[in-house]
């Protein structure tokens, strides 16, 4: 049964971020609890968002780290719980966002972390309970601002999602102006890491069309403003059009993602200094060429309709639309400046055997169109390499 439901209230334009306190009003947020990072901090976001919350009063823990952990999620908890807050606030990018939402659980549910993770079994324990949370990313990335999933890194050094309707934010503020100032590469990274999203939720083989026609339209957003948004920061409609293509990338995922992610994820467990979206940068090629295979995917012309939405034009047949994809990709990663492949970033093939055994346990493995054997796995990773 497909089940197609969205929830958050979004507000997408430069500016919004002034509505911060009437979004808690609608909430019942009267204590917020901020959920940030050191970067945020320093270029003057955070205090942004304080500025707009004038009249109540705020607690801030500003210590996620890059990929955060379960232990970032209980030093949050204390400050959450010493401040008697009633709700969230998280204010980064992906990771500031995933933190708040692991802060959601703890804060309001016993037991390690790692209880309520997806392969745990753990999703149907989320409850309402959880903390309300506002989402106001600062980079345009993981779309996890509306998204239903947190990815953690628990105590045991997995990297785990959790999934739970109720972790959706209440509300998200999508405000371009937050990620004028973002660095060429994270910009690239958490560029690649949307269009990642787009794609690989395209190719996913649940029926759901919404979500289809929602990750196609944000691949060509994606896609054609990428560069732009890179090589000119302030750049207003490359900023606006990128923020909307890591939106609607997490809109569709609710579908599923595949091998891109379940290979991420583990990785990202193994060394969680890896940023997740260029490691999504440099497993997409050697994923799609593995895709043209699946007969969803050939059935519904989806390498098809992708090359053409990628402007790359009108192409006859899955394997020959999935190469020019392929080789499209990595020219655009290398004209983004990201790495030339695994190698580049420091992986050791030493590390396959770990990467292998948590792709084939992720909670991405099985929507993958194609049911990737470890073989096949271990193909994509020397692919990437």
């Amino acid at each position: 049964m497909a089940q197609i439901l969205y929830l958050t209230n979004i507000q997408i334009d430069f500016g919004v971020l002034a509505t911060l306190g009437a979004e808690c009003e609608k909430a019942n947020i009267k204590r917020p609890l901020i959920v940030t990072d050191q970067g945020v901090k320093a270029v003057g976001i955070l205090q942004k968002a304080l500025d707009a919350l004038q009249g109540l009063p705020v607690a801030v823990f500003d210590q996620t780290p890059s990929n955060p952990t379960e232990a970032s999620v209980r030093a949050a908890v204390a400050v959450y719980h010493a401040n008697q807050c009633d709700g969230l606030i998280a204010v980064g990018g992906g990771s500031s966002i995933d933190c708040a939402k692991g802060v959601a659980i703890a804060a309001t549910h016993e037991g390690p972390l790692k209880t309520y993770a997806t392969i745990e079994g753990g999703s149907l324990k989320i409850t309402p309970a959880v903390s309300p949370l506002i989402a106001v990313p600062t980079t345009a990335g993981t779309g996890s601002e509306v998204a239903r999933g947190a990815i953690v890194i628990v105590d045991d050094g997995r990297k785990l999602g959790f999934h739970s309707w109720h972790l959706v934010p209440k509300a998200a503020l999508l405000d371009p102006e937050l990620t004028l100032g973002l660095p060429p590469a994270l910009t690239a990274a958490t560029g690649m890491d949307a269009i990642a999203h787009c794609m690989e939720t395209f190719m996913a083989a649940p029926f759901n069309p919404p979500a289809d026609g929602i990750a196609l339209d944000g691949l060509t957003r994606g896609w054609a403003h990428i560069e732009r948004a890179t090589q000119d920061g302030q750049d207003r409609e490359a900023r606006l059009n990128m923020m909307s293509a890591s939106m609607q990338g997490a809109m569709a995922f609710q579908k599923g993602l595949g091998c891109v992610h379940s290979l991420s994820h583990s990785l990202g467990g193994v060394n969680p200094r890896l940023h997740h979206g260029t490691l999504n940068a440099m497993f997409l090629p050697a994923v799609v060429r593995f895709n043209a295979a699946a007969e969803s995917v050939q059935k519904d012309r989806r390498m098809e309709r992708m090359a053409y939405a990628m402007g790359l034009g009108e192409i006859k047949g899955a394997v020959q639309a999935a190469e020019a994809i392929a080789q499209a990709i990595t020219a655009m990663n290398a004209r983004l400046g990201l790495p030339k492949g695994l190698a580049h970033m420091g992986v050791d093939r030493a590390w396959f055997d770990k990467v292998i055994e948590g792709a084939m346990a992720d909670h991405c493995h099985k929507t993958n169109p194609r049911l990737a054997t470890a073989q096949e796995y271990r193909e994509m990773l020397e692919a990437a390499m």
